[in-house]
């Protein structure tokens, strides 16, 4: 009888552990963005990167990477140039869950999960988008994480890129 009053005891304080090192409110994130379409007699899908990255500009998170999946298109990767510095060129492609075949005009959404494992502090959400025979633009949505913070940021390239949002929720 002893033992399994240790046992109970044990398995009590392991569950209390669990609990108290929940978040009290959780933060869910979700983004938004536009591929403008564009009038070009050669018009070519633009490769679109979208990661996080902290105040002091060091990349987090690489949240989607749109590339030509072609034995050759990895070499139009480094034309991203800002997230190629950020941590692109450390990546083997495909990387699984991140990469995906480039996107025609439209609206995407891109489901970034919990921000919980984020310490308290400004970052910004950053889509870079750069297209073969075409230009090249960068759109960043600053944003203060903070536990039990909710809003919305949103903003607007004005060539490559179009609106583009961040939505943080309670979960």
């Amino acid at each position: 009888m002893r033992k399994s009053l240790i046992a109970q005891t044990a398995s009590i304080a392991t569950v209390s552990i669990a609990f108290a090192a929940t978040p009290a409110a959780a933060q869910d994130a979700n983004a938004t963005f536009e591929i403008p379409r564009l009038k070009a007699s050669n018009y070519r899908k633009p490769y679109v990167a979208s990661w996080l990255e902290d105040e002091k500009r060091k990349a987090g998170k690489m949240y989607r990477v749109l590339f030509d999946q072609s034995p050759i298109g990895d070499n139009w990767l480094p034309d991203m140039k800002t997230w190629w510095r950020r941590g692109g060129r450390a990546m083997k492609m495909p990387v699984a869950g991140v990469t995906r075949p480039t996107r025609g005009p439209g609206a995407y959404k891109l489901k970034m999960g919990s921000l919980a494992s984020l310490p308290a502090g400004k970052y910004a959400l950053v889509f870079e988008a750069a297209r073969e025979i075409g230009g090249r633009e960068v759109v960043k949505l600053s944003f203060d994480c903070e536990p039990g913070k909710t809003g919305k940021v949103s903003s607007s390239g004005s060539t490559e890129m179009g609106a583009v949002s961040l939505t943080i929720s309670a979960s």
